[in-house]
Order: C-alpha cells, then structure tokens, then sequence
C-alpha cells in the first residue's frame, strides 16, 4: 500500500500547530506574537485574536539590511518589538506554530525580548 508521505508530514505538522495554538490565545493586552518562515523569509505579528486583527506585523523582506536568515531574524524581532512599544502593547504570549525554538525562531524571540517585549 502506497502512502503520500507529503500529506503524512503536512498532518503532522498541521497537528503540532493545533496543539500549541490550543494552549495560546491572544488578547488586546497580550497579543499573541506570531512567527511563521519561508525558505527565504520570516513573517512576525502581534494578533488580537478576540477581535480576529492584527495589532502590528513585520516582514524580514521590507527590512533594508542585509545579513544572514538568523541574522534578519533577529532584526525583524527587533523591529516588531519597536512597532509594538510604540503601540503601547509591552507583553505578549510567543506562537511558534508547528516550529520548534531554535534557529530563526529563537533568533526572532530573542530579537524581540532585548528590545523590551516581555513574554
């Protein structure tokens, strides 16, 4: 019997989203702080998720420096914790989706907490 190993690693990873998604949940004065990455790029947003908005995003594309993934990740977390001191929003719950924390996530985490958002 012939399986889709495509659609086996896209269940599982769909499941490892659902199951940290279920223990998170964002709100006006915690936003929950979004990361999810391409091969090339890394997209960050706070999202209120009892109104369904996002409050501030970050796309390492539109960042004018140049630098490695982990290091644009680090300045794309930087950048969004910037936005979001400005927004007065200074504490959120970090969503790593079906990633794990390491690499560029942990890169944009960091990024985000030396810049003064607490989570």
């Amino acid at each position: 019997m012939l399986r889709n190993k495509n659609k086996i690693k896209q269940a599982a990873k769909l499941r490892r989203q659902l199951r940290t998604r279920a223990k998170i949940v964002g709100t006006a004065t915690k936003p929950r702080f979004n990361v999810s990455k391409s091969l090339n790029y890394i997209y960050l947003q706070l999202i209120d998720d009892q109104k369904g908005k996002t409050l501030v995003s970050v796309h390492s594309k539109t960042l004018k420096s140049k630098g490695t993934k982990t290091e644009m990740a680090t300045l794309a977390g930087a950048t969004l914790a910037t936005k979001a001191l400005e927004q007065k929003i200074n504490a959120c719950v970090f969503d790593r989706g079906s990633a794990g924390y390491h690499g560029r996530i942990k890169a944009a985490a960091e990024g985000a907490r030396k810049n003064g958002l607490k989570f």
